[in-house]
């Protein structure tokens, strides 16, 4: 196992999110998330997938934050659907079971919400590649459990830090551990002068109060 260097990892993951152009600025016109917030800027992780550089670096380092902060881990089990594949890679690397969890059970065949074999009590990490508020992440932790898992944690690539998020987890008592982070990629994006300082003024204002922000 690494020790993680936290801050260099973050900030080496920014700069390829940023130069693979996972990151998307739009603040003339927004995205909308699942949330129903509107937001200047989207991260998209599954780019990350077509990069085999940036891919293997992801994988290890995410492995190496399990093996950290999880070291009880008996199982992976990706968040459906941009957690899976990461979540495979994980636990390729790390020797370990492999599942992952649906938003909802299917409403064919078997009808399962959790993919793959978990016996009960089975010590489980989440994976996800992004955590925004966490509601949709957490539903799969609620997933686990109800089949008779115990969850240890989530281990994701990228965090917005959003104050929510941190309530939502520590609601369910859950640990929540990642890679990136907005302040990192926003940083990273200032010095690779990826944005200007007008975008870095809305950046700015958002993320104060994403809830509330409109154009």
């Amino acid at each position: 196992m690494n020790t993680i260097d936290n801050q260099l990892v973050s900030q080496t993951i920014a700069k390829m999110l940023l130069e693979i152009r996972a990151v998307k600025l739009s603040p003339d016109k927004p995205f909308k998330w699942a949330s129903g917030w509107d937001s200047p800027i989207y991260c998209d992780n599954r780019q990350t997938l077509s990069f085999p550089k940036v891919r293997t670096y992801i994988k290890h380092s995410l492995a190496d934050l399990i093996s950290e902060k999880f070291p009880r881990a008996e199982a992976i089990a990706g968040v459906a659907t941009a957690g899976i594949p990461q979540g495979a890679l994980v636990a390729d690397v790390l020797g370990l079971p492999f599942l992952y969890v649906r938003p909802e059970p299917k409403k064919h065949g078997m009808g399962n919400q959790i993919e793959g074999k978990l016996e009960a009590n089975t010590q489980v990490v989440l994976v996800e590649d992004l955590i925004s508020t966490g509601g949709s992440s957490l539903k799969s932790a609620d997933a686990i459990v109800a089949a008779g898992g115990k969850v240890l944690g989530m281990a994701a690539i990228f965090t917005y830090g959003f104050d929510i998020a941190a309530q939502n987890f520590a609601s369910k008592n859950i640990k929540l551990s990642t890679l990136c982070s907005y302040q990192a990629l926003v940083e990273e994006a200032s010095k690779l002068a990826y944005i200007l300082p007008s975008q870095l003024e809305t950046l700015t204002k958002w993320r104060e109060n994403p809830s509330e922000w409109k154009i």
